[in-house]
């Protein structure tokens, strides 16, 4: 099995993500210039459902999942067609250079590759790939492989919840998806989707290239900001949201409480930046930084990583590539959340085969 299922008629399909605490669903009419939103909801859960990624206790994500489409939604999910966000964090995901090769051939080499990196574990991974471009060197791929007891356990889930799964891909790959339909996507860009516990940084360039994952999320802001200011974490929540790195009377203490963490971000977009350049130096090089995600609802974050990067950096709105009609548009404060199972949720039926 590959990390996608495919299906080939055209039937939609909505987007299904599970955050750290949160369940977070998406459908459009994609039959529209600019996707138009059908439903939408989410709905938290006890954290203790997952455990390294593994949905351990299903029952607990389950319940609450019931309860949302019953009575929680903002218009209807009409579909039990769903596609579903995997942990970009637990997955290998690399771009790979590849001779010209039959199917069967570069199945072969795609094994090879990941068993390259991870010696003796490609038996117990789900591994799946995309072309990127082909040249006269032969041909790109972008290879994922995910543990299989993690895309077991999401499978089981939404067998529990009687919806039929026809497609998997990271939250890397779902926030490409939704990032493909912004009017500045042919610049190459550096992508950050921070989470609630990881940020996953990402170099888009006619899709994804290089990934790679901090273990730092908007909850560690919070606590960091709590330990620091001596505040309780719905206080530091406060501070974060209404004055995060914008010029404040606390923006020195929110910036030193978090310095660390910062550095290590600074760190990994560097190493990616530096590792597009080099791999990719007929490229044009990366022109912007783009921030998206729940845990990047801070003012001040574009700015300080203008400062920083030297590069433009800007925040990505998922509202903005939304037509919602008669429903209610996301709440300011929970609209960048969604931009994973948006991401899912833009997936062409048509694309999906069998």
């Amino acid at each position: 099995m590959g990390l996608h299922a495919y299906f080939f008629e055209d039937k939609p399909l909505f987007g299904l993500d599970i955050g750290h605490d949160t369940l977070r669903v998406v459908q459009f009419d994609m039959r529209h210039k600019k996707p138009r939103m059908v439903g939408y909801g989410s709905v938290l859960f006890d954290t203790t459902a997952i455990e390294d990624g593994v949905i351990v206790k299903p029952e607990l994500i389950a319940k609450p999942a019931v309860n949302l489409f019953h009575k929680g939604l903002i218009g209807d999910i009409a579909t039990k067609r769903v596609a579903v966000a995997l942990p970009g964090s637990k997955a290998l995901s690399r771009a790979v250079q590849l001779p010209k090769l039959s199917k069967k051939e570069m199945d072969e080499a795609v094994h090879a590759q990941v068993e390259q990196y991870l010696p003796g574990s490609a038996d117990n991974l789900y591994m799946d790939y995309t072309t990127i471009r082909e040249n006269k060197d032969g041909v790109e791929v972008f290879v994922v492989a995910m543990p299989k007891k993690i895309v077991d356990s999401y499978l089981a889930l939404t067998r529990l919840l009687g919806l039929d799964a026809v497609l998997l891909d990271t939250t890397i790959g779902a926030a490409g998806r939704l990032f493909a339909q912004d009017r500045q996507s042919d610049v190459p860009s550096l992508i950050i989707d921070f989470g609630a516990q990881s940020a996953d940084i990402t170099v888009f360039n006619r899709g994804l290239v290089v990934t790679g994952t901090v273990p730092f999320g908007g909850d560690d802001i919070t606590r960091q900001i709590a330990a620091s200011l001596h505040v309780t974490p719905r206080e530091a929540l406060m501070l974060k949201s209404k004055y995060g790195l914008s010029k404040s009377v606390v923006q020195k203490q929110i910036a030193k409480a978090i310095e660390q963490s910062m550095e290590e971000l600074l760190k990994e977009i560097r190493r990616s930046i530096r590792y597009y350049e080099q791999r990719y130096d007929k490229e044009t090089p990366i022109g912007q930084v783009v921030i998206m995600g729940g845990g990047s609802n801070m003012p001040g974050l574009a700015d300080y990583l203008t400062d920083r990067l030297r590069l433009p950096a800007r925040t990505f709105d998922p509202s903005e590539h939304i037509n919602f009609g008669h429903l209610r548009p996301f709440y300011r404060a929970d609209r960048m959340s969604y931009v994973t199972a948006a991401g899912l949720a833009v997936t062409n039926p048509t694309e999906i085969f069998k």
